[in-house]
């Protein structure tokens, strides 16, 4: 089911999500929605999820795993969010979460229904385009809004064009 965006509800605008993770498009994705945001009086919001570890037997080292995830995840979030206040002059929110990406991905858009427009950057790799790319190409995951895919190898100007 579909819920409801609010961003034409007073006290609300347009928020653009986009993830971040250590790729080498990442920044592409973000730029083009961190301009698209600024350009439009909207809002951006960087999603950067980390995925949890199988330490059963080991609860010690779960917890320095968790820990050194969650410091890699704010560097990448802090990381993007100082790119984008020097490249949009906007200041995003930072979302940090664990688990599947694709799932973490819908859980936030059904929870933040200011959530207008998914960002994501096509990978240049040999094996495709990145897994959310192609698992939103081949049908297996759907989202309640549209989603916009950043070629990888599109330059900074030519996003500053179109944005």
């Amino acid at each position: 089911m579909v819920s409801k965006r609010l961003i034409h509800e007073e006290g609300h605008k347009r928020k653009f999500l986009t993830v971040v993770d250590d790729s080498a498009e990442c920044d592409r994705a973000v730029l083009y929605a961190g301009r698209r945001a600024a350009n439009s009086g909207g809002a951006l919001a960087l999603l950067y999820v980390s995925t949890p570890g199988d330490f059963q037997h080991w609860i010690g080292v779960e917890e320095i795993m968790k820990a050194e995830q969650r410091e890699t995840g704010e560097a990448q979030l802090e990381k993007y969010a100082q790119f984008i206040r020097d490249e949009a002059n906007i200041d995003p929110e930072l979302v940090l979460r664990e688990g599947n990406t694709a799932e973490e991905l819908q859980s936030l858009i059904e929870e933040d229904r200011d959530i207008a427009l998914l960002v994501l950057a096509a990978g240049d790799s040999t094996e495709g385009p990145g897994p959310l790319v192609s698992s939103i190409a081949g049908g297996g995951n759907t989202f309640s809004i549209p989603v916009v895919v950043v070629p990888c190898d599109m330059s900074f100007e030519d996003i500053q064009n179109v944005t």
